[in-house]
């Protein structure tokens, strides 16, 4: 493409593509798209975004286009990569000039430079850093921004690469750079303290972002261009501590200077968090500067909510680091884990630790006027966001939390009596009138509910429900509910930790009152407190009709989630016992499916927790009653064609799998959902085995409809997994033949017949893995033993594959049989191999009877695997009998049985396995063998045998 002529096409197509037309739009993005692979097409780009003339959303579009052209194209590996001739040119011109006037398109030249770095610097590009580093000292202050903010872009890029030979690049180039970083970040620091000190605000702001750009190029030059950063005193990062004190926070610049001190925090989290030993003697310092500005006088109307966060951060870090504990036995101890562990314990005396316990609580605990407002105007979105909602896990609350648990977990000796003495202080019913006292209740008893575990053998919660607790949940006036909602969940952190079951009816009782709370957020709370029950049957008919009320009520789809999940939990504890009361939200299911129909994610755990599948379970049987909405929720969910999969698959699957395993017959719909399967199955994600539970389900539920509708296309997507799948998955390939066997020995036989060459074939050639070897045999064993004409016709067809007699390649197969017997561990398959090696018998081919000693010791060995000695009659029986079938007897506790459970037990009935005595049946054919070969041969036969084997072989024949 020439630069020169194709200038023009390329920017008309490049402003038709900024088009709300899509009539022009679309040919447009389309033309562009063809061009991707031309020669010359990314130097026509950079000479369009370089042009500031141009028209800014054609230019930001050209830059886009050249960075995405970068992933595709880039590499020397890649189709219709760029050459090293036009990859040369490009370098040169993104650098030659750092004067883009747009900030948004000056970012993205940033990070495509960035890109072409992480590929080619130093090794295609040595004059980058040299260049990045002149021009950040030019006195023209756009060229210098732009410069340093692509320093910045590169060196993060250049930071997180992970190989070795990586790594050791980026550290020689850390080394040689790092003063003239420090040097940078100083300079650009000192100019901005000076424009605030003579007050120019406007350069102040200008030097602030260039102090905010070098501290972040430091940071990654710091944390990750250094093995021993200890040893170089330049890296040290002791000055940064105190480098937030020099800011003021009445400048104009505020939110630039707040992310500055952020990124000093940052600086020093990573440094503790890659370095732990060299950050050691900035442990004191450290926790000095967090803990003053934190839980002292010091911070007062100084710090801001994302300091505050960072700082209890770095407390914690410190705190739980594995690095600075010392071992068990002192011995064993790092010399610089003693030292650290040394300088925490002289820091965190009795009264340090007291006062950011008491903190802890009685401030940052507090819920805030934003946070009760919320509570007033929107109950509903304090509940979620209360239970950790998106915005919850960013906001300071869950980093308090976190960090009083760490605290207190390791110094409980003397936070415990601070806590306890917290709680004392607030005994008896709080004044309603007394809102200060209301929160700082709330407070203690939050840390009390956090800290359960720690408090085991110091609290005597019974007896402070019975005294105080339980009386507090009966004050009914509207502003306890405060108290009310956090007392609830105080009893949910506890119940599993210490609390007599004889008190849980009264709970439950105060509970289903509770539930009736006026106040969506004190009855959410009992919600999620009733998920530490398990006593729930005596309750069921009102927890269920509360809970059901409750998510027809509630209208946040965080909500109706959470209410999902514990009506989920719900029927999973009773089991068949929900079905007198599951009525209504049978109904109500279909629409709730249709109103989350833009919300997935409440799709999903509609799927998931009750989701249909807790429903099925619970009704068995009876669940054929929901068909008309579990089978167009199944079709979506599995159907790969539909966006919504991405989201439902998983889920999709199981509720699926319970559907068949609760069927008690097929139907025309149920069986056609499984035309997704095939699309499925080439997938090879993470739910083939769900995939292949199901394609089993079917067999067992119909083997004789589903095969004939689905064997053809099965095989054929059999046939692709066997030829890109691990040993795993063919075991599962072969377990699903196995079982249609099984199920229908001819019709499975015939269907599966293009795949059972290679069974063969593994028989013979010795398979290597003995997993797979093992179910080749038990494939094997059922055609011989269940289908034997076709095991002589496949036998027959393998021969002629072989160039051999089909008698000669029976008797490799076999002799490999015999000598891979141990591949078989389970005992039912040992047994069919005896079965179905032994069913050769009576013959006269000579091949048979040259194997006639490898069978009998497969009969023997099988024989010790499933006889057991009578000790009363001193006969043997074979164990894996089954004589008929009885509806298993219960407890309380046990899950029913399935549609599925009872058609394989059923089965099982039928199947020579378990049908048939392995002692009679050896006992039959050695007879029939030997009234075909006479007295004399039969004895000459048997002398081919171990006279040991022989003689185990007659104690168990003579025992019948």
């Amino acid at each position: 493409m020439d630069i020169q002529s194709a200038s023009s096409v390329v920017l008309q197509a490049l402003t038709q593509a900024t088009s709300q037309d899509t009539a022009v739009l679309k040919p447009a993005e389309e033309q562009l798209r063809q061009w991707e692979t031309e020669p010359g097409f990314y130097s026509v780009l950079l000479s369009i975004f370089n042009n500031h003339l141009l028209d800014v959303n054609v230019r930001w579009l050209a830059v886009l286009y050249f960075k995405n052209g970068i992933d595709r194209y880039w590499r020397k590996v890649a189709p219709h990569a760029l050459s090293e001739e036009e990859k040369s040119s490009l370098r040169a011109g993104l650098i030659t000039n750092f004067n883009e006037p747009v900030n948004q398109i000056a970012t993205q030249i940033a990070v495509l430079i960035a890109k072409v770095a992480r590929l080619d610097c130093p090794r295609q590009w040595p004059e980058l850093i040299p260049i990045l580093l002149e021009s950040v000292k030019v006195q023209d202050s756009l060229q210098q921004h732009r410069a340093l903010l692509t320093f910045y872009h590169v060196t993060k890029t250049l930071a997180s690469k992970r190989l070795a030979t990586d790594r050791r690049l980026f550290q020689d180039l850390a080394s040689s750079i790092y003063s003239f970083a420090c040097s940078l970040w100083n300079h650009h620091t000192d100019t901005f303290l000076q424009q605030i000190y003579t007050g120019d605000q406007q350069a102040s702001l200008s030097s602030l972002e260039r102090t905010l750009l070098s501290l972040k190029v430091l940071r990654k030059l710091t944390v990750h261009g250094f093995i021993e950063p200890h040893n170089n005193m330049e890296v040290m990062p002791f000055h940064l501590l105190f480098a937030g004190r020099q800011f003021g926070p009445g400048s104009l610049c505020r939110e630039k200077l707040e992310k500055t001190i952020i990124l000093f925090t940052k600086v020093l989290l990573d440094f503790l968090e890659y370095h732990p030993w060299p950050f050691i003697p900035l442990i004191q310092c450290s926790l000095e500067f967090a803990v003053s500005y934190v839980f002292t006088e010091a911070g007062e109307g100084v710090v801001f909510e994302r300091f505050i966060v960072q700082c209890m951060n770095l407390i914690k870090m410190i705190v739980k680091n594995d690095a600075y504990k010392p071992a068990k036995n002192i011995e064993d101890s790092k010399p610089e884990s003693l030292e650290a562990h040394k300088i925490k314990t002289a820091f965190f005396t009795h009264q340090t630790l007291t006062e950011i316990g008491r903190r802890l609580v009685s401030k940052y605990f507090l819920l805030t006027e934003e946070e009760l407002t919320m509570w007033e105007e929107d109950p509903e979105s304090f509940a979620v966001e209360e239970t950790g909602g998106d915005s919850w896990k960013y906001s300071l609350r869950p980093c308090t939390e976190v960090l009083f648990l760490d605290i207190f977990h390791n110094y409980s000796q003397t936070l415990t009596p601070v806590l306890l003495e917290m709680v004392q202080n607030l005994q008896g019913p709080s004044n309603v009138e007394d809102p200060v006292q209301m929160l700082m209740k709330d407070a203690v008893y939050n840390a009390v509910g956090l800290a359960a575990y720690e408090l085991f053998d110091n609290v005597d919660f019974d007896q402070w429900f019975k005294n105080q607790l339980l009386g507090e949940l009966q004050v009914s006036h509207n502003r306890y509910k405060l108290i009310r909602r956090r007392v609830i969940w105080l009893i949910g952190q506890w119940i599993s930790v210490k609390f007599k079951p004889e008190l849980r009816p009264l709970l439950y009782e105060v509970i289903l009152s509770l539930m009736q709370d006026p106040d969506l957020v004190v009855s959410e709370t009992c919600r999620i407190t009733l998920l530490s029950f398990t006593q729930t049957l005596l309750y069921l008919e009102s927890i269920f009709g509360l809970l059901f009320q409750l998510l027809q009520q509630v209208n946040e789809c965080d909500t109706k989630m959470q209410v999902l999940h514990v009506i989920s939990c719900v029927i999973e504890r009773v089991s068949i016992q929900i079905r007198p009361y599951v009525g209504c939200l049978v109904q109500y299911l279909p629409v709730l499916w249709k109103q989350s129909e833009e919300h997935n994610m409440l799709r999903c755990i509609s799927l998931d927790g009750l989701k249909c599948v807790c429903v099925v379970q619970g009704l068995g049987a009876e669940s054929k009653n929901l068909y008309p909405f579990l089978l167009p929720v199944i079709q979506l969910s599995t159907d790969v064609s539909q966006p919504p999969h991405v989201y439902l698959l998983e889920d999709g699957l199981e509720l699926w799998l319970v559907t068949l395993e609760n069927s008690p017959a097929i139907t025309p719909e149920l069986l056609r959902i499984f035309q997704n399967m095939s699309a499925l199955l080439e997938l090879s994600s993470e739910n083939v085995r769900t995939c292949f539970q199901i394609i089993n389900a079917y067999i067992y539920l119909s083997a004789t409809d589903f095969l004939q509708n689905y064997a053809e296309a099965l095989c054929r997507s059999f046939y692709e997994l066997l030829r890109d799948i691990t040993t795993e998955g063919q075991v599962q390939v072969l377990k699903v033949v196995e079982i249609a066997i099984k199920v229908s020995p001819v019709l499975g036989s015939h269907m599966f017949q293009p795949l059972l060459p290679a069974v063969l074939r593994g028989i013979v050639e010795g398979e290597r893995y003995p997993v797979v070897m093992s179910t080749y045999l038990g494939v094997t064993g059922r055609i011989l033993l269940q289908n034997s004409g076709f095991f002589t016709s496949l036998l027959t067809q393998m021969a002629v594959e072989y160039n051999q007699e089909a008698d000669q390649l029976l008797g490799s197969m076999i002799e490999m049989w015999v000598d891979r017997m141990d591949n078989i561990t389970q005992p039912e398959r040992r047994k069919l191999s005896a079965l179905a090696l032994t069913s050769l018998l009576p013959s006269d081919n000579s091949v048979i009877q040259d194997k006639f000693c490898g069978i009998i010791n497969i009969c023997v060995e099988a024989l010790h695997d499933v006889m057991t000695e009578d000790p009363e009659t001193a006969t043997f029986k074979d164990c894996m009998l089954m004589s008929h079938f009885e509806e298993p007897k219960l407890t309380d506790d046990e899950e029913p049985p399935t549609e599925q459970d009872k058609r394989r037990k059923l089965l099982a009935l039928e199947d020579p396995v378990h049908s048939v005595s392995l002692q009679q049946f050896v006992y039959e054919k050695l007879k029939a063998q030997q009234m075909l070969m006479g007295d004399q041969g039969f004895q000459a036969l048997m002398e081919t045998v171990d006279t040991e084997v022989v003689r185990q072989l007659q104690e168990f024949i003579h025992s019948m």
